[in-house]
């Protein structure tokens, strides 16, 4: 509150736009339309306004006697709801030779703008006056850039020594600012910190950002910050759970270890056979889609929510579900073409980190991977308002023993459809490879010369794997082509005869 000694030189001062003088008591519309338009404080002083009852314009007192019903009278204009949003005000009796003065000091408000009984009221200069369209644009304008998102926020529960400043140093500081600036700053880590939003001067505490990113135990101030993994035998969360665990800790040690669950247990990969020459490693899912959807997870999410990241991995798909739905210019109707951040910092310090891109490319390359990986496209159920959810199918490559084809049909549309049909077995193939020669051809003119090779020798031969080799015997015994008698060791091949 303002001092005795700061009032006299209020009385006089030449900042009419911040002091209002009234030798009235009663008239409570012309008080409220005063503390409204300190309030608004259109000049964007971040000055407080004075309203002063007991004093002419000249700044000569009255003579006031301020009783207690008076005070609780202005006072009261704080909370009886005319003004809106409430206004930061205080009121105080000061006492003087000449007379009383009460002055009711109101702070600019954050969120303007104010308005009294629906009007929005201002100062120029002198003069109190209703706001035009473009000033209450302007005030508009003004409360959005007052509205600082949690992650920016000081976390007055923390200290300096809850955050890894070393961590925070080498893995951030220096990749954004560069090796020589750091080393060359000589201030002190708080002003270093306060430069990138990563300390709170005012409040002598880190923001809600370092301790995310940083932080050495960022779950004592936001219990739900961390990733929560369940996987279940069946497709739904009544079925038997395989494993589960929490992933905790700042991000920069919570999203390497994500990273590590979905290489070593989330994502699976197998041989699919595609031809008799040939197979190719298939994934359930495309790694870089799932890690994608679970970054924007971690860099979305509603950090002052209770409630974990929730990664949940079915028989056959995966789910993503975090706290907090679309945030600002991001809505049903036009996502994911417009987006917004609900922690902006965050984002930042994480494209710094190399973990996204922040530029709005994710959701369409996670459809692109998903596609060329198998995988039906991604549903983003975005209407759940306080969270937001992903669903993901398994590859049907993946989900299929022979990725969808059989491998029988393979062999035949490359041998011919009735092996027993042709004449000579050294004609069954022409060519099946190219760049590896009549490889069929190769290995039955080898048996018939060497009925005891081993697939060890026709491999080596045909510059193929053992298990190729096994593939295509197994398949020509199977058409007829040829047959074993006898034990695998000890026993011989016989090319059928036509």
């Amino acid at each position: 509150m303002i001092t005795k000694d700061e009032i006299q030189e209020l009385l006089h001062s030449t900042e009419t736009y911040r002091v209002e003088r009234t030798t009235s008591t009663g008239d409570m519309d012309k008080f409220q339309e005063a503390i409204c338009a300190f309030a608004n404080d259109l000049p964007n002083s971040r000055k407080n306004g004075y309203l002063i009852l007991g004093a002419y314009d000249n700044g000569e007192l009255s003579g006031l006697n301020v009783t207690d019903d008076l005070l609780k009278k202005i006072a009261a204009i704080r909370s009886n709801g005319n003004i809106l949003p409430i206004p930061v005000m205080s009121v105080d009796r000061f006492q003087f030779p000449e007379g009383d003065l009460l002055v009711a000091e109101v702070s600019p408000s954050d969120l303007p703008p104010v308005r009294y009984r629906g009007r929005t009221f201002i100062r120029i200069g002198p003069r109190r006056d209703i706001a035009t369209e473009a000033e209450e644009r302007i005030l508009a304008e003004r409360r959005m850039s007052f509205m600082a998102t949690f992650d920016t926020m000081p976390c007055l529960a923390a200290k300096l020594s809850d955050v890894n400043t070393e961590l925070l140093r080498t893995k951030y500081l220096i990749p954004l600012l560069g090796n020589k600036l750091v080393e060359s700053d000589t201030r002190p880590i708080e002003e270093q910190m306060a430069a990138v939003g990563m300390y709170d001067t005012e409040h002598q505490c880190p923001t809600y950002a370092a301790v995310v990113l940083f932080g050495y135990k960022p779950r004592r101030f936001m219990p739900g910050l961390y990733v929560q993994y369940v996987r279940f035998k069946g497709e739904d969360v009544t079925s038997e759970v395989e494993n589960e665990m929490q992933l905790e800790g700042n991000y920069c040690e919570l999203l390497p270890r994500l990273e590590s669950l979905l290489e070593l247990s989330v994502i699976k990969k197998k041989p699919v056979f595609v031809s008799i020459l040939r197979e190719e490693m298939v994934s359930n899912y495309p790694y870089q889609a799932i890690r994608e959807l679970l970054l924007n997870a971690c860099m979305h999410r509603d950090m002052q929510s209770n409630t974990p990241l929730r990664f949940y991995e079915f028989a056959s798909h995966l789910e993503i579900l975090n706290a907090g739905g679309l945030y600002g210019n991001a809505r049903p109707e036009n996502f994911p073409s417009v987006n917004d951040y609900r922690n902006p910092l965050v984002a930042s310090a994480m494209k710094t980190l190399g973990y996204v891109n922040m530029f709005n490319r994710g959701v369409g390359q996670v459809q692109t991977d998903l596609k060329e990986n198998g995988n039906q496209p991604a549903e983003f159920n975005v209407n759940l308002i306080t969270a937001f959810k992903v669903d993901v199918k398994v590859s049907q490559s993946y989900a299929n023993e022979n990725g969808g084809k059989v491998g029988g049909d393979i062999v035949e549309n490359v041998v011919g459809k009735d092996l027993n049909d042709v004449e000579k077995p050294s004609d069954v193939v022409e060519n099946v490879v190219e760049n590896k020669g009549n490889v069929v051809e190769n290995i039955l003119a080898s048996i018939s010369k060497n009925s005891n090779i081993s697939t060890k020798e026709l491999a080596a031969m045909c510059s193929l794997s053992e298990r190729q080799v096994q593939r295509i015997m197994t398949k020509l015994k199977e058409q007829g082509v040829i047959r074993r008698i006898g034990p695998d060791k000890g026993g011989r091949w016989e090319i059928i005869a036509p």
